[in-house]
C-alpha cells in the first residue's frame, strides 16, 4: 500500500505503527512544511502534492486541528480515501462544503474515535442494544493532567493549549462524547459550559461539562486537562443496578460483582481501529463514523446547531 500522511507528529506514529503491527506491507510518504524537516526511516518526505509519484490507497490526516479543513480538501484532490485523526475539525463552519466536494468525488472518509475499539466500550454498547434495562442515568468522566501528555515538550506550547490552533480538552477529549452518540444515538439536546480558569494558564478550554438530554434520561459529562491521578470512567445508573466502567483498568462491575474484564487496553485499539479499516477498503464495506457522522458529534461538542 501507498499511504500519503499530512502531519507527521505523534499520533501519525500510532498510525505507522498499527500498519506495521498488522503486517500490512506500505510505503509510507509525509507532506512535510519544511526543507529541513528530518528524514526518517521507511518515511518519504515530500513538500507538495505534485512530488507524489503514486496515487496513496488512503491519507491519514494528522495535523493540528485547525488545519484539517485545508487538508481535507486538499487530500480530496487525490481521489484517495481519507483517514481523519479527531476531531474532524475544530468548527463546524467549513463543514458544508467538505461534504459537498467529498460526495461529489465519491471519496471515503473515516474518522478516527479509536475508543469504539476498547472492549468494555463494545460490551456496553451490545448490553445497550439488546437488553430490556431501563436506564435512569448516565455519567462520563474523563481527567488528565496535560503536561504529562507529552514528555519532554512545553505544554503550553502544544496546539492542545492553543484555542488558535484547534486545541482544548472539548476537542482533544471528544472521544467521551463520540462514544455516548455511539451507544446512546442522538440526544435531544445539549447544554455545554466551558472554562479556562485553572493553575494550567493556557488560552484554550481546560474544563469542559455537558448535560445531554435523552428521552428517558440525561447524561453528564466532565473534561478536563488538569487531573494529575487520571480517571476515565462511565457509569450508567439502570433501574436495578449501577455499572461502572473503568476504561483505564478496562473493567466493568456492579457494587462488588465483576461483570466484564478486558486484557485489551487503549493503546491495543489504535491497531484494532487500523485492521477494521483496512478490512473496509479491501472489502469495499461501508465503514462507520465518516465525515458526516462525525459532525453530529462535533456539534455536540461545539454547541453548534
Amino acid at each position: 500500500m501507498n499511504i500519503l500522511i499530512i502531519g507527521l507528529g505523534s499520533v501519525a506514529r500510532k498510525h505507522i505503527h498499527a500498519i506495521q503491527s498488522l503486517g500490512i506491507r506500505a510505503s509510507f510518504f509525509a507532506l512535510r512544511s519544511s526543507p529541513d524537516a528530518a528524514k526518517e526511516e521507511n518515511i518519504q518526505n515530500i513538500y507538495s502534492l505534485n512530488d507524489l509519484t503514486v496515487k496513496p490507497d488512503f491519507v491519514i490526516i494528522s495535523n493540528p486541528t485547525s488545519l484539517h479543513a485545508a487538508s481535507i480538501e486538499q487530500a480530496a484532490a487525490l481521489g484517495a480515501p481519507l483517514f481523519i485523526e479527531k476531531p474532524a475539525l475544530s468548527s463546524t463552519e467549513h463543514a458544508n462544503k467538505l461534504l459537498t466536494i467529498l460526495d461529489e468525488k465519491n471519496i471515503r472518509s473515516y474518522v478516527a474515535c479509536n475508543l469504539r475499539f476498547l472492549p468494555v466500550i463494545e460490551f456496553v454498547k451490545k448490553h445497550i442494544a439488546e437488553s430490556r434495562q431501563k436506564i435512569n442515568e448516565v455519567n462520563i468522566y474523563c481527567g488528565s493532567y496535560l503536561p504529562d501528555w507529552r514528555p519532554g515538550q512545553d505544554f503550553r506550547k502544544v496546539y492542545s493549549s492553543d484555542e488558535q490552533s484547534g486545541g482544548g480538552v472539548h476537542l482533544d477529549l471528544i472521544h467521551e462524547l463520540d462514544y455516548l452518540y455511539w451507544i446512546f444515538g442522538q440526544p435531544q439536546q445539549t447544554h455545554r459550559l466551558t472554562r479556562s480558569r485553572s493553575t494550567l494558564g493556557i488560552s484554550a478550554a481546560d474544563y469542559a461539562n455537558y448535560s445531554v438530554i435523552y428521552d428517558n434520561f440525561a447524561a453528564g459529562v466532565i473534561l478536563n486537562y488538569y487531573r494529575r491521578d487520571p480517571k476515565r470512567s462511565l457509569e450508567i445508573v439502570f433501574e436495578d443496578e449501577t455499572w461502572t466502567v473503568d476504561l483505564l483498568k478496562n473493567t466493568i462491575s456492579a457494587g462488588n460483582k465483576l461483570i466484564y474484564e478486558s486484557d485489551i487496553k487503549i493503546a491495543d485499539t489504535y491497531i484494532r481501529q487500523m485492521e477494521y479499516f483496512t478490512r473496509c477498503l479491501a472489502s469495499g464495506e461501508e465503514n462507520m463514523n465518516s465525515l458526516s457522522e462525525a459532525l453530529a458529534v462535533l456539534k455536540i461538542c461545539t454547541g453548534n446547531d
